[in-house]
């Protein structure tokens, strides 16, 4: 009997799409590399790119690196990069059933109006007069089916739209300006609509859809039918997008295919664009040791965001009972589970003990205070909710652990104990917390 001969191990090649974009980085020198890198971090954080607009003066940098550009994103992420002179559009995937990703200055309504409003620019012309807009987006608003007032809500939510797409650089005011109206019809003003950059304005694809429903999952979909690929890109968007991708929360297949190849995607995510990785049993999160790919910092200098850290190691405690049979039983994800309750009366707690600290005006309503912590942390996937009472705060709120300055009866330094020998868990960042750490979440354009 002959002892078999031990085979060599073999090395996983990368995936095609990743051994696509180390290639390109690789062909070149070190300084296009960098600035390579520099303007992929830009269109992340600036999807649609123009010369006016903040970091347009990089849009002369990314024209000239267009060909390298166009190949990192569609290799890695299977996004399409569109570069023109005046203007770069990265198609982005959109948000799909996440609420918290949006224009904050753009209400439901305001949305709403936002497509009116580029249905009706389409045919207005390059130069139009406010008044004759707004009376095409309500013609528009009536082909479609949709009940619009000439109430103050309405006035709002359609002057929102319009200031959103003069900031996008769509319209421009030529003369005059689009303000709120008070009186029966709008100041009057002269517009000017960017025809070219309004064609390349919409991600989805609405001539492919039917319902509202299809164009939110057509939108966020990778676009890449079946395969490992659509698997990577999927994994990959969520890793840049997303400032904590837990493995309970991604499909089997996608799930698989991030614990097999974390290593190597947290090599590529900061080769590539800047990104650092932090990988722990429940997931990875990602962060910007710049902070320019962080849409949303925390921890903050807001009464409702210094409230969010400071109840975060009351809402991670777990409830323990003598009966092992009464202890909750813990779940896979490693999210805690905390009712709305325990939320309010954790910031009661605080808004008591600290009465000084806090913004009057931010603790009037503790009712309101409670939906602002929740809503941030929610915005900071921090937390979601899993039904009307109760929220799962995520194992990576660990990584924050505040010690306050200063606490009701605490003891003086004097008679501070000598601390306790801690026995590290193995959780989701347990680390130590890190001052002023910031996640990497995008903003995202229409």
């Amino acid at each position: 009997m002959t002892t078999p001969t031990k085979q060599p191990e073999q090395r996983r090649r990368p995936a095609r799409g990743a051994a696509a974009a180390v290639a390109v980085l690789d062909g070149m020198s070190d300084i296009d590399a960098a600035n390579v890198v520099r303007c992929a971090r830009t269109l992340l954080r600036r999807p649609l790119l123009r010369v006016d607009s903040h970091d347009g003066d990089l849009l002369p940098l990314v024209f000239r690196h267009r060909a390298a550009l166009q190949e990192l994103f569609s290799s890695l992420l299977g996004y399409r990069l569109v570069v023109q002179r005046k203007f770069a559009r990265l198609y982005k995937s959109g948000p799909g059933p996440q609420v918290t990703r949006g224009e904050q200055s753009l209400t439901p309504r305001g949305y709403a109006y936002l497509a009116l409003s580029m249905a009706a620019l389409i045919g207005v012309g390059r130069q139009v007069l406010l008044s004759r807009l707004v009376a095409e987006v309500r013609a528009a608003a009536a082909e479609a089916g949709i009940e619009v007032s000439d109430g103050l809500p309405d006035r709002r939510a359609l002057t929102a739209a319009l200031r959103h797409l003069v900031a996008l650089g769509v319209i421009t005011e030529t003369e005059g300006s689009v303000a709120p109206w008070t009186g029966e019809a709008p100041s009057e003003a002269l517009i000017t609509v960017d025809t070219d950059l309004l064609g390349h304005l919409l991600a989805g694809p609405i001539g492919e859809v039917e319902t509202p429903e299809q164009l939110v999952t057509a939108s966020a979909s990778t676009g890449t039918v079946g395969g490992e690929q659509a698997v990577e890109h999927s994994v990959r968007r969520r890793l840049v997008e997303d400032p904590v991708v837990l493995h309970e929360d991604l499909p089997e297949a996608q799930a698989t295919w991030l614990r097999r190849n974390h290593k190597r995607e947290s090599l590529l995510l900061e080769r590539c664009f800047g990104l650092v990785t932090e990988v722990r049993m429940e997931g990875v999160a990602v962060t910007d040791p710049e902070e320019y790919l962080t849409d949303l910092g925390f921890p903050g200098m807001g009464t409702v965001a210094r409230v969010a850290l400071l109840a975060l190691p009351e809402l991670l405690k777990q409830e323990y009972h003598e009966d092992p049979e009464d202890e909750p039983e813990q779940r896979a994800d490693g999210r805690t589970p905390v009712s709305r309750l325990k939320v309010r009366e954790v910031c009661v707690n605080l808004v008591e003990s600290y009465p000084s600290a806090w913004s009057k005006q931010a603790t009037e309503d503790v009712d309101e205070l409670v939906d602002g912590v929740l809503d941030l942390l929610a915005a900071l996937s921090l937390a979601v909710q899993a039904d009307e009472g109760t929220w799962l705060i995520s194992p990576a709120a660990h990584r924050w652990l505040p010690d306050p300055d200063a606490s009701p009866g605490r003891e003086s330094a004097d008679e501070t104990p000598e601390p306790v020998a801690q026995t590290p868990n193995w959780s989701l960042f347990d680390e130590d917390p890190i001052a002023g750490s910031s996640m990497s979440t995008e903003e995202s354009t229409t």
